[in-house]
């Protein structure tokens, strides 16, 4: 079926299924006996994406439109989910990194907005989820902790997803989560030659335990890719996280994590690498402060520490400077302001931030850059609204970078 055909489709569909007679909430599962339930997946996402950088190439325009289908089918401790994703490019002044003959980066004379064209399985898997734990085998989301290591790249149009088998279990205050995986399912897309996926072998291991407010975890993730062999890594690490209330409305939280990591298998460079990240934040009354820092250290300007299976987005700024780490390695010190509300009249969550980083190198006394984000987000029925600014002004480190985006979003 070609593109437009499939988005055609799921567009008409989509509102009719909304529309039929409430059998259970949006988001509800939809029971056909005590023993069979059928939840469908219907979502929507429709964005605006601005860059401006100061390079040679054209500013980038895109406006794209990101639809779900699919269903999740449970019958007693077994389910079965299916779902389709597509992404189509209304406005397309943008290089999207896929060339036709597949892959290349700089195929277009504009900015890079990495949402290409896309209509592909998203997840297929098969989970059993019982007293003692689950299993879930096929292609399938993962996002583990705070996604730093491993993360579904939840911000760009098309998902990343692993084939793979993972098994989770909790015995008492204890927690076990194990992951084999044979291919990264990259947010390229379908037709994106070599970068479609990235296969190997790839294991994520976490041991967990909570005490009282506090949980603490061991956790690694080795890596060997059969293409990308610079990627190939062993990572062994901790993580902690405490919040404690000290008052009704207020509380402080705390996040640390240490890692170390090695070159694995085939991976040409030797090197060592330390990974360091520390925050705190306080609330009170739906205002929030936080301050960080975070270390991708280098081994002597040789290579330096990365996380290739991260959800990038979310860490060293929004606009995507750092999505690879700098051979020198990456020092980000960042401080920010939130507020959350419940809303007022139709409007509901509304969500506001401000962020400022910092970059430095790890090595040779480097200044990259500074950047400021800021968002405002909110709920109107049944859409969320997204209005999002990331400002990069480049030291000696990429270019000045300004992007924008304004989105709305469905689910059901």
């Amino acid at each position: 079926m070609k593109k437009y055909q499939w988005f055609v489709g799921v567009a008409l569909v989509a509102p009719m299924m909304a529309a039929q007679p409430a059998f259970a909430k949006p988001g509800d599962p939809v029971e056909v006996n005590e023993n069979l339930t059928i939840d469908p997946i219907i979502a929507g996402r429709l964005r605006y994406e601005t860059v401006d950088q100061d390079n040679p190439v054209a500013d980038a325009d895109a406006l794209t439109l990101r639809l779900r289908a699919g269903a999740e089918v449970k019958l007693h401790n077994l389910s079965f989910l299916g779902e389709a994703e597509g992404t189509l490019a209304i406005i397309d002044d943008y290089n999207d990194t896929i060339a036709n003959n597949g892959g290349f980066i700089g195929a277009e004379p504009f900015s890079v907005v990495a949402d290409p064209d896309n209509v592909e399985i998203n997840r297929l898997r098969l989970k059993y989820s019982g007293k003692g734990g689950s299993i879930a085998i096929g292609r399938q989301r993962i996002v583990i902790d705070d996604s730093r290591f491993v993360g579904n790249v939840g911000w760009r149009q098309n998902e990343q997803t692993f084939d793979a088998i993972r098994a989770q279990t909790t015995i008492g205050p204890l927690s076990l989560d194990g992951t084999y995986a044979i291919s990264q399912r990259t947010i390229f897309g379908a037709d994106a030659g070599p970068r479609t996926e990235f296969e190997g072998e790839f294991f994520f291991g976490g041991a967990g335990i909570k005490a009282g407010p506090v949980k603490l975890k061991a956790f690694t993730y080795v890596l060997d890719y059969d293409n990308l062999l610079a990627n190939s890594t062993q990572t062994f690490g901790a993580r902690a996280t405490a919040a404690f209330p000290v008052g009704p409305k207020a509380k402080i939280s705390l996040a640390g994590s240490y890692a170390r990591q090695k070159d694995y298998a085939t991976n040409p460079t030797d090197y060592s690498a330390d990974y360091i990240a520390a925050e705190i934040g306080g609330s009170y009354s739906g205002f929030g402060l936080k301050a960080g820092y975070e270390l991708l250290g280098s081994d002597g300007g040789v290579a330096a520490f990365r996380t290739p299976m991260a959800t990038l987005h979310k860490f060293n700024g929004w606009a995507d400077v750092f999505l690879a780490t700098p051979a020198t390695g990456l020092e980000d010190i960042y401080v920010g302001a939130s507020y959350k509300s419940k809303g007022f009249g139709g409007i509901k969550g509304l969500k506001a931030a401000i962020v400022y980083h910092e970059f430095d190198s790890d090595v040779g006394g480097i200044s990259y850059g500074s950047e400021i984000d800021a968002s405002l987000g909110f709920k109107f029925r049944n859409y969320g609204f997204l209005v999002k600014y990331a400002d990069y002004d480049a030291d000696a480190l990429g270019v000045d970078t300004k992007k924008l985006w304004i989105q709305v979003q469905f689910a059901y």
